[in-house]
């Protein structure tokens, strides 16, 4: 398991203020992340994080020792432990919050975020949510993820809301940026930065393959919904993620219920 992460400057432009929210669905806490290229005075900040007015105000002390101020708020998503504090932030700031379905400012894949000379690309990623965006920052070749892509341990496909198949879609996607060299670090929504892009997302679809295979193998040995087969299949995963695990399972047997209707 990877060592305590606290947060802090990992790129040349991205700083990570650790919200303080630990827990076994979020880790060490939420990272909300500032985007500032070196030397300029416009930040982007990613996930402001939950309600809680000391953690904002870490942030904005971070923006402001860099002689910049917040033009921009972006989310990854609309879980409150990254989305709750996205409009009290936008009153400290005046920044604008860009998002998925949030009116005429929705965030659309492949659209180019700008703070100054910084600039950052939209890459849709549903599957844990539907709404689940990643953003690429060329310049450090780093992607940030969200939940999508964890820096500790794998996600959960949060059904209904979440989808398997768009969520394995999403690792391909990601998959294809790394393996080209576009993209060689992660910089997660939860856990420590990922300094080898392309193992980790090899390692989150092999995970994934096997959790299916498992789910299958339980239902042919007579596994009767959720809670029976999260009994089987996550036997030795802590009790503490088992609510995280129904919403996969729930997730994975919809997959199933679609692949074998199509007749694969």
């Amino acid at each position: 398991m990877a060592e305590h992460w606290s947060g802090g400057q990992v790129t040349a432009r991205a700083h990570c203020v650790l919200a303080p929210n630990p827990g076994p669905m979020t880790l060490d806490g939420t990272n909300t992340w500032v985007l500032v290229e070196p030397g300029a005075t416009e930040a982007l900040v990613i996930d402001p994080g939950p309600l809680d007015e000391a953690h904002l105000r870490r942030v904005l002390d971070h923006v402001e020792g860099r002689g910049a101020r917040v033009v921009q708020t972006v989310l990854t998503h609309g879980h409150l432990d990254h989305a709750e504090s996205a409009q009290r932030f936008a009153e400290l700031t005046g920044a604008p919050t860009r998002a998925v379905g949030r009116g005429h400012d929705d965030l659309g894949d492949g659209d180019v975020l700008r703070a100054g000379d910084l600039e950052l690309r939209v890459v849709a990623t549903p599957g844990h949510t539907s709404d689940s965006l990643s953003f690429a920052l060329p310049a450090d070749h780093a992607l940030l993820t969200g939940d999508t892509v964890l820096g500790r341990g794998t996600t959960v496909v949060a059904h209904p809301d979440g989808e398997l198949a768009a969520y394995l879609g999403s690792l391909e996607r990601i998959a294809a940026l790394t393996g080209g060299g576009e993209v060689t670090t992660i910089l997660p929504g939860h856990g420590p930065v990922v300094p080898d892009a392309s193992a980790m997302v090899a390692f989150y679809r092999v995970h994934r393959r096997e959790r299916l295979e498992q789910v299958r193998q339980a239902l042919a040995e007579g596994a009767q919904g959720v809670e029976d087969v999260v009994e089987r299949v996550y036997a030795d995963v802590p009790r503490a993620v088992w609510p995280a695990a129904r919403l996969s399972v729930a997730a994975q047997l919809e997959y199933l219920r679609e692949v074998s209707g199509r007749g694969a």
